[in-house]
């Protein structure tokens, strides 16, 4: 069996770790595994053995008229390479719904496609119409992330739902390193450079509890951080730091982790950041709607709470730092519910994929 996997732009966030994680397990399997992906860009899924590489061109620009043209170019490219290279019996694995190009190719040819469907948050919505619609018309299969995400964006095609989950090393370390004993009261965000990801509430909740250090850290780089504040007076225990390939420092040394993307104008449909949280043993705060809702429970292991909702946020970080007691217990509620999320499971679930 052959797998042609597709992702559009490799870097160090959720979707092609997570895609990584599916390669990794089936090379297990001996599967004959091709990766066609964007060059030039460093990320998860970059150097993986085993793996058979093939490089198409995309470049992605601020402006969103230039992405789109950019993305529809990119796609007739790899639409074309792959009309000329897949076989009859290969399994075209298509991660998140950006790479359309390949479904249609994989549809002209008579492949099995699957979607991994990672997102619900894009704008415009005739563009996310156009997207889905290609996942409606060509898939024969959906991998969701989350059963709100099954839920939020339906198909009339199978469809699964798989969590992500950790890493076996990330795991064996963070169980390694966790410690309830923080030699300071730290505030953690990880998350990318966007407003809609709650980076000015971050901001303002730094401003509001001085007495806490806050650290955020952004999937971008120094000059993207520098321009992105350069009309902010930033206060003295606001820390910033740019894309970060080992995060286990920051969670060893953090307190509290905080996931503030605005409902409104992006939807959590998982929260890796979340589960690496708690597998270090670390309460969160995180938007009430959306796939993280599906790891935290309120008052158990977190708190759900809008990421506009300075005041309310602010308390239960006082009221966790303050009762030693509370703290304790959700840690270790934290931690439990991490351990339901094993690469176990999730490499079973994901063979079942091929093999089913």
């Amino acid at each position: 069996m052959r797998v042609i996997a597709i992702h559009l732009l490799n870097d160090y966030s959720g979707s092609p770790k997570v895609l990584k994680q599916l390669l990794t397990g089936w090379a297990k399997k001996g599967v004959d595994l091709h990766l066609y992906t964007c060059s030039g860009r460093a990320g998860f899924l970059s150097g993986l053995p085993d793996i058979k590489y093939h490089f198409y061109w995309y470049r992605f620009m601020k402006n969103p008229l230039l992405r789109l043209l950019f993305l529809t170019i990119s796609q007739l490219l790899l639409a074309c390479k792959l009309l000329f290279s897949l076989k009859k019996n290969d399994v075209v694995y298509i991660n998140t719904v950006l790479p359309f190009g390949a479904a249609i190719a994989g549809r002209i040819r008579g492949n099995k496609v699957i979607y991994h469907v990672h997102e619900t948050s894009m704008k415009p919505v005739v563009f996310k119409k156009f997207l889905f619609g290609v996942v409606n018309l060509f898939a024969d299969e959906v991998v969701y992330v989350s059963k709100f995400l099954a839920d939020a964006e339906p198909v009339h095609i199978r469809k699964r739902v798989i969590y992500n989950v950790l890493e076996e090393d990330f795991v064996k370390l963070a169980f390694a390193n966790k410690s309830l004993e923080k030699q300071k009261k730290i505030v953690l965000m990880i998350c990318s450079l966007k407003a809609y990801k709650g980076v000015d509430q971050f901001l303002k909740l730094a401003q509001t509890n001085s007495g806490y250090v806050f650290k955020l850290v952004v999937n971008a780089s120094v000059l993207e951080i520098e321009h992105y504040f350069k009309d902010v007076k930033l206060p003295e225990n606001l820390l910033l730091y740019p894309t970060q390939t080992d995060t286990h420092s920051f969670y060893r040394e953090a307190s509290v982790v905080l996931n503030l993307s605005d409902p409104k104008l992006w939807v959590e449909t998982f929260g890796l950041t979340i589960l690496e949280a708690m597998s270090y043993g670390l309460p969160t705060i995180v938007p009430p709607v959306g796939g993280v809702t599906e790891l935290v429970t309120e008052g158990k292991n977190g708190y759900l709470i809008e990421s506009k909702k300075i005041d309310q946020i602010s308390d239960k970080l006082n009221e966790l730092f303050e009762n030693k007691e509370l703290y304790k217990t959700m840690s270790s509620n934290a931690f439990e519910m991490s351990k339901e999320y094993s690469l176990e499971y999730f490499e079973k679930q994901s063979a079942a994929i091929l093999f089913h």
